[in-house]
């Protein structure tokens, strides 16, 4: 058994998204992104699947150029290979749910 918390320790970064690895499985790798409002993930893409789930606030998603706003609560789940990009609206925490087969180095890179 694994447990972490998306709303314990929160470290927001002033400058830059923040990015952390909250637990991995056998099958995926969830990951905490906090956003200050106004702080963006570039377009980008995933070689795999992902989830991504607003847990808190309110962000822009980009897909394919169009955008979204999602929610505290909102889901959205993306094929591999599918360009989209992030925007807070207001300070946020965004739980992104990788493949086991993802590299979470990928993502930092996003906001490099």
């Amino acid at each position: 058994m694994k447990t972490a918390s998306l709303r314990k320790d929160l470290n927001y970064n002033e400058d830059k998204v923040a990015i952390s690895v909250m637990m991995e499985t056998e099958t995926a790798k969830e990951i905490r992104i906090l956003f200050r409002k106004g702080q963006t993930m570039k377009e980008h893409k995933a070689g795999f699947p992902i989830t991504v789930e607003v847990h808190h606030g309110t962000i822009e998603f980009g897909v394919n150029s169009e955008k979204m706003t999602l929610e505290a609560g909102d889901l959205i789940s993306l094929e591999a290979n599918v360009p989209h990009d992030l925007l807070a609206h207001e300070d946020s925490i965004v739980r992104l749910t990788l493949s086991k087969l993802d590299k979470v180095e990928r993502v930092k890179n996003v906001v490099e």
